[in-house]
């Protein structure tokens, strides 16, 4: 038994978190590849094509985010509730099945033609591949499902046998959230409309959803820990933070129903409710920094509070800010599609959702590796290190890709004398944006391997861990 955990069954966390970090060093990889296709056209072609490239570096951010809530998921619950794992083999079970589904479906996309795994997968007989980021066979989607449902059986067990907090309540609702929305995935109409519709009820309601419960809630469970002060105050912001994510995230959806075919209403709506979406995300850089002055410990792992801090503000840019810039029907009629698009979703969901599952195995790793509360200092100043470089090129990434799409914008979509560029030629106007892109990949991969390397150091002369029976029942 590891004596630095609460519960023995918290362990189960740790493959969870270590294969979803593997998972985020192929998403890199595959990103750095997408980048230098953008310039290079034939670069690793026939061998890796572009649409297959996306494919892999879009599935892979999914994958290893869902690895990273389960884990989450597996070490938080079971301390809130006061309890040990309900079964701690049947989350072991299920991640072998989740990795070889994954490992799996990867490899198929990178070793067969797409269309060729659509007829070996069965496609036909229900088609559900095709549509971007759902492009799983319907096998993978099954087995999603499958884990999923023995995933929350698990927790939900857990949590009926212990005690109810807040912030396990608010996990559990973005949990079993986000399995029903996936369910949507399996809906594939003929209509395009529909289509569309029924697929923006899956990723959008994931991503400006339910995910943001989940955010939320490792927020709440890390600051709690790391600043000692009061559950009730922390449960109080939380509140007001998934109220608000889930009023202005809903209604919000209709900011992807501009250009669809839907009623003429959804421009307004879709404009309003979007516009406010940044709330939530400011409230939680509000809520983390709050916390951090009014902690009443100094907790000996500083990277922790740093990604806490780094999380709400990178979150709130991303997903906030550069949602709005784009987001209002009138505005959104000339970026719509435009690398605008890619700028958002590159700082939103690294912001949002990599930062906070990277907050919450800063601070588990130690004690699932038998350390403590905190690693080396030398691990300390590499992590940060490496938290500096990834966040640093993301927001150059970031202001490449919206400096890049302001000008697709203005050479493709706003005629001059009557004539715009074409796609291709306002392409090669903005190379210059893409090369500066693919540099400050290669700074976010740095990043990630410096933020790796910490790992090595964690054991090396770490502070004195405070054992289990002393520990916080916060």
């Amino acid at each position: 038994m590891n004596v630095h955990l609460k519960f023995a069954s918290q362990a189960v966390a740790k493959p969870y978190f270590i294969f979803a970090l593997m998972l985020f060093a192929g998403q890199i990889l595959f990103g750095l590849v997408l980048g230098l296709q953008y310039v290079v056209g034939d670069f690793l072609f026939p061998a890796i094509p572009f649409n297959v490239a996306r494919m892999v570096h879009t599935n892979l951010l999914i994958v290893w985010l869902l690895f990273g809530f389960m884990g989450a998921a597996y070490y938080l619950i079971p301390e809130e509730a006061d309890t040990e794992l309900y079964s701690p083999k049947l989350a072991l079970i299920l991640f072998w099945v989740f990795a070889a589904a994954g490992t799996l479906t990867v490899l198929g996309y990178l070793l067969v033609p797409y269309a060729g795994l659509a007829k070996m997968t069965g496609n036909e007989l229900w088609p559900t591949m095709g549509r971007e980021f759902l492009e799983q066979p319907f096998v993978t989607k099954v087995g999603i499902v499958v884990v999923a449902l023995g995933f929350l059986f698990n927790l939900g067990m857990t949590v009926l046998k212990g005690r109810k907090t807040v912030v396990n309540m608010v996990m559990m609702t973005g949990l079993v959230g986000l399995a029903v929305m996936f369910l949507f995935s399996f809906v594939n109409p003929e209509n395009l409309v529909r289509d569309k519709f029924y697929w923006w009820w899956v990723v959008h309601l994931w991503v400006e959803g339910v995910w943001e419960l989940i955010m939320g809630a490792i927020l709440a469970f890390v600051l709690i820990k790391v600043t000692g002060v009061d559950r009730e105050v922390i449960e109080k912001w939380l509140y007001v933070i998934i109220a608000m994510a889930l009023i202005t995230g809903i209604i919000g959806t209709g900011h992807h129903y501009f250009w669809i075919g839907t009623p003429g209403y959804w421009l307004w709506l879709g404009s309003v409710f979007s516009a406010l979406e940044p709330l939530p995300f400011f409230a939680m850089v509000l809520f983390a920094f709050n916390m951090i002055n009014r902690r009443r410990r100094q907790h000996p792992n500083k990277a922790v509070a740093l990604w806490a801090m780094g999380t709400a503000v990178m979150a709130f840019l991303g997903a906030g800010v550069w949602g709005f810039l784009h987001t209002l029907a009138p505005v959104n009629y000339l970026t719509h599609g435009t690398q605008i698009t890619a700028a958002h979703g590159h700082m939103a969901f690294y912001g949002a959702y990599a930062m906070i599952v990277m907050t919450i195995i800063s601070y588990a790793m130690p004690r699932l590796r038998g350390i403590g509360e905190a690693p080396s200092n030398k691990s300390q100043v590499l992590e940060m290190w490496g938290f500096w470089l990834m966040t640093i090129a993301m927001v150059f990434i970031t202001l490449f890709l919206t400096a890049a799409g302001i000008l697709q914008v203005w050479l493709q979509r706003i005629p001059e004398d009557g004539v715009a560029l074409s796609f291709m030629a306002a392409q090669d106007q903005i190379a210059i944006f893409y090369w500066l892109r693919v540099v400050a990949g290669v700074m976010f991969l740095i990043g990630l391997v410096v933020y790796f390397i910490s790992f090595v150091y964690q054991r090396s002369g770490a502070p004195e861990a405070i054992p289990a029976s002393e520990m916080s029942n916060a």
